[in-house]
């Protein structure tokens, strides 16, 4: 057990803000942690939070290189605090999802011969014939967006294709635009990587694939063939199928670590790379979810993961490929008004108090005798609406509600909206396995055992809530042990079994509220559709 305890692995998290590493040994139990802070340590690069904001707001970028020596300063951060490289069998990372790396010609040159005397950042940068890599936060590619819409049939055929209609951020739309705006730029590339498989390659020293998890996220990828496709590659540039390499499955071995690493740090040779993926299905990975789970995040924006078994691609949301069973998939759906809504009912019902909140909340009956509200503060992505509603049992609009009510129409509507768009995507709400479908909370308001009550009885699942700090970056951490093994040898769910990390069972759904609820949900999806026709 000593001997095995030795070994580590690594976790890499390049997400927008920072880059992160996580050690783990083979008991899962976390070693070391290490970080660098991109506007704080790499000051020089002259970022807020981690990017660049065009003059145009819609344009937001980040310098690819600096990307590359924040790598360089964490390996020296962990060299400086006598990080044991050579005990590391394996890792893995993960990337801010629809970012975009550009390699100039004969980059891969470079890379397959990087001297160990030298920082990284030093020999590669001259190697991007982009120098400012567009990341999940643009949104200047509207007209690609439409364009590639027009041309496979219309949104709800890009998703079914791919898995999301087209978004602005998307990974093809950006190349689209690079090519459509600067074809010289576009014709000196090599190779295209999304930030997951740029790290990859760095940690390889040759150009490492794109996963199949974040390839969902490019508007290029069939979720179901798991290959490029060839309608959209062709929408948005000649030749794109080259410059992106064949993808790979999220558990790929990819082989092992670049001499360099050896040489400059102590790396074993034998270390190997495991395919990196995007910070979303990583997270899902770091939080264990299994067939049946749904993860609800309650902070600044609500966030659900899904597992799924058979996805149903729809207007709003997205599916990927699942980063740990091929077979499967996962959705993810993001709700604006989170927390801040929250807080401000609490403020205008209950002067501020939690406590006195759960108390009013407790006070009315599941199902609020009738009463829905639903309110987006600010223009909500899931749906797109916005304003507060308020309706009565006969679905009449008026004006306002008692404040026991009020309460209890936020949590219902906010947890229905999550339940109904959930299903759209092809969640079964129930036992859909033997141990049945489970509900994993995190986040701020999964402290508060009132507003959790009401999360177990609208999904009909048992809610348990689990402390993890840096999931993305733990999951790459877990998936580098799973690569390592091979996923015929051992599954994911086998390896993260181990895990110290611990579910708190929070609540367990009222009987009989799941009657009231289902009934509940029809009257709230045609509420819901009402706003948004308007």
């Amino acid at each position: 057990m000593a001997g095995s305890l030795k070994k580590l692995f690594l976790g890499f998290d390049f997400s927008t803000q920072q880059i992160k590493a996580i050690a783990i040994n083979d008991a899962l139990h976390v070693v070391q942690e290490f970080s660098v802070q991109f506007d704080n340590d790499l000051p020089d690069f002259r970022t807020q939070g981690g990017v660049h904001i065009q003059a145009d707001r819609l344009t937001i970028t980040s310098p690819t290189i600096m990307w590359v020596k924040a790598l360089d300063l964490l390996l020296d951060r962990m060299k400086a605090a006598g990080f044991n490289f050579s005990q590391v069998v394996a890792l893995s990372g993960t990337g801010q999802q629809h970012g975009s790396v550009y390699w100039k010609t004969g980059a891969s040159a470079t890379l397959g011969n990087l001297q160990s005397n030298q920082f990284l950042h030093e020999q590669l940068k001259n190697s991007f014939a982009v120098n400012d890599s567009p990341v999940w936060m643009d949104s200047s590619t509207t007209v690609q967006c439409r364009n590639l819409e027009g041309m496979m049939g219309g949104p709800q055929r890009v998703a079914d294709i791919t898995g999301s209609r087209a978004y602005e951020r998307f990974t093809g739309n950006q190349i689209a635009k690079i090519y459509q705006h600067n074809q010289a730029v576009y014709h000196a590339c090599e190779r295209i990587s999304l930030v997951s498989s740029f790290a990859a390659t760095l940690f390889l020293g040759s150009y490492a694939p794109i996963d199949y998890s974040d390839g969902s996220g490019m508007n290029l990828l069939d979720i179901r063939s798991k290959g490029w496709c060839p309608q959209a590659l062709d929408a948005c540039a000649p030749n794109l199928a080259n410059l992106l390499g064949p993808p790979v499955p999220s558990s790929t071995n990819l082989g092992g670590i670049s001499s360099y690493f050896v040489d400059r740090y102590g790396f074993s040779a034998e270390c190997q790379v495991v395919a990196f993926t995007g910070d979303n299905p990583a997270s899902l990975a770091g939080m264990a979810l299994k067939e049946g789970d749904i993860a609800v995040s309650l902070g600044t924006s609500d966030t659900l993961f899904l597992w799924l078994k058979a996805p149903r691609p729809a207007l709003e949301g997205h599916i990927f490929v699942n980063p740990v069973d091929v077979q499967a998939y996962m959705a993810l759906l993001c709700f604006k008004n989170g927390s801040l809504t929250r807080e401000r009912i609490r403020n205008e019902c209950s002067m501020g108090s939690w406590e006195t909140f759960n108390r009013l909340l407790e006070s009315t009956p599941p199902g609020n005798n009738g009463n829905i509200g639903i309110y987006f503060d600010v223009q909500e992505i899931t749906p797109s609406a916005v304003g507060v509603y308020r309706y009565n049992a006969n679905n009449d609009q008026v004006e306002g509600f008692q404040p026991a009510v009020e309460v209890r129409a936020l949590l219902e509507s906010q947890f229905l909206a999550k339940r109904l768009h959930a299903e759209n995507l092809g969640y079964l709400v129930g036992p859909v396995q033997e141990q049945g479908s489970r509900v994993l909370a995190t986040g701020g308001a999964s402290s508060n055992r009132a507003i959790l009550q009401v999360l177990s009885d609208i999904f009909g699942a048992p809610v348990y809530v689990l402390d993890v700090a840096n999931s993305a970056c733990l999951g790459c951490a877990y998936r580098a042990k799973h690569g390592f093994h091979g996923d015929k040898v051992v599954s994911f769910e086998d390896v993260v079994h181990a895990s110290p990390a611990e579910y708190k069972l929070a609540a367990m759904p009222n009987p009989g509220a799941k009657e009231v609820y289902d009934n509940l949900l029809v009257r709230y999806k045609l509420l819901e559709e009402r706003i948004t026709q308007h």
